[in-house]
């Protein structure tokens, strides 16, 4: 029976951090399957720490003086995959220039972690199940049967019985490898070992940073125990790492934590309300920005629907098309929109739709307001009162930044260029 004392002990060797009996019952697991030559298969999310297990296995066992190596299939394409764990014989492919040994046969005599064994093809498994039945391997390019003596020790994040079900893994090879399961779990159910961890990497990154070590308070413990962590322990590890670098104030609470958890609600724009209280008492105004892009929007499609009538009038568009759609064109002129001489007529703004109908029944009531029926009247005193307003606009955004025309611009909704060239066009002095 594994003794309490024995398993502190090995996390202490191999710097693991937590009481969780989940935990615990892991470690006393890999701890008696270590002196045995079962092959074992370390199940549990990524970054829940199952290579740690795979290296308590190995160092426990007889094999602890033969060859380590830990290899992610996942990593290693299919069609090198054979040749990395196997070995290949010179002239076997192109781009074999001499024979290599596999890592079975570099390892004989120790132990193998294959990490996302889940990943491995289907032809791959069907060698690996030889080896793990017979001992037996025959390298790429050869008819030679070479003979080796490696304890596989293989890891997943996927189910495997659901990848034999979809055909993705063999269902003999899951059998074989499942010898001894040991469950790894994730960060999420292991309870207070998350604030034990985020202790010790804080104060590890204290040491590297030269910065004093960051505390939690009791607020701030609860709501990284209730954290789900899905990156589990390489994503509490980062979120130490950033609040290290980045606080300035070495205690947290819950508030200042809750803004590095990914589940905390971003900070999007808001729409520009002009005071800094979101009241629209400052120096503009939502209805000043919203009346602005309106008029612009109107303005570039009466010259659309202009520049269409001259391309039509000039034989540069079938006929048969316009009529088709000339609906479109009613507001150009009150007779016929084909006419030589169109004579606009003032058309309808475009409401854009925000969503919210709240605000497009309010942003109705404001356009029906007499004064803005009396700013739209008629076209020509229109553009004219849209280019003053406008050149208003940014003559006060200009006071308002003391000329610094970046932030103009910004509050003006433009570019720095536009707002450049409306200098000009209006000869504004700044």
């Amino acid at each position: 029976m594994i003794k309490d004392s024995e398993i502190l002990a090995v996390k202490q060797r191999y710097e693991i951090i937590g009481n969780s009996p989940l935990l615990n019952h892991a470690i006393r697991v890999a701890m008696q399957a270590a002196p045995t030559d079962m092959t074992v298969l370390i199940t549990g999310e990524s970054g829940s720490g199952k290579e740690s297990f795979s290296k308590i296995i190995h160092s426990l066992s007889t094999r602890k003086h033969g060859k380590f190596i830990a290899i992610n299939c996942g990593a290693i394409p299919e069609g090198t995959i054979d040749s990395e764990l196997f070995g290949h014989e010179k002239g076997s492919f192109t781009g074999a220039h001499e024979a290599r040994k596999g890592y079975f046969e570099v390892t004989d005599g120790g132990s193998i972690f294959l990490d996302e064994i889940g990943e491995m093809p289907l032809g791959t498994q069907a060698r690996l199940l030889r080896v793990l039945e017979n001992g037996e391997f025959i390298k790429v390019g050869s008819s030679k049967v070479l003979k080796t003596n490696v304890r596989v020790i293989a890891a997943t994040n996927v189910n495997l019985i659901k990848a034999v079900e979809k055909g993705k893994f063999r269902e003999d090879l899951y059998y074989r490898l499942n010898t001894v399961p040991i469950y790894v779990p994730p960060l999420r159910e292991r309870g207070e070992d998350v604030v034990m961890l985020f202790r010790k990497f804080t104060t590890d990154f204290s040491e590297k940073y030269k910065v004093k070590p960051i505390s939690l308070n009791a607020e701030a413990k609860q709501l990284l125990v209730k954290f789900p962590f899905p990156g589990n322990i390489r994503q509490l590890k980062n979120l130490a790492e950033q609040i290290s670098l980045l606080e300035s104030e070495r205690e947290v609470d819950a508030v200042t934590l809750s803004r590095y958890l990914p589940t905390a609600q971003p900070r999007l724009p808001v729409p520009f309300m002009g005071g800094s209280d979101g009241s629209g008492s400052g120096d503009f105004s939502e209805r000043e920005i919203l009346y602005k892009v309106l008029f612009d929007m109107k303005k570039d499609m009466n010259e659309l629907k202009k520049l269409v009538l001259e391309s039509y009038h000039s034989g540069g568009l079938n006929q048969n098309i316009i009529k088709k759609h000339q609906t479109l064109f009613e507001d150009m002129d009150s007779q016929a929109p084909f006419e030589d001489k169109p004579n606009p007529s003032p058309s309808l703004p475009l409401v854009l739709d925000s969503g919210n109908s709240k605000e497009k029944q309010d942003y109705r009531n404001d356009y029906e307001d007499d004064s803005i029926e009396d700013i739209i009247h008629e076209e020509d005193d229109n553009s004219l009162s849209i280019e003053k307003k406008e050149k208003e606009l940014i003559i006060r955004a200009l006071k308002k930044h003391n000329n610094k025309r970046k932030y103009a611009a910004q509050d003006l909704g433009i570019s720095e260029r536009t707002l450049y060239r409306k200098i000009k066009q209006y000869d504004i002095n700044e």
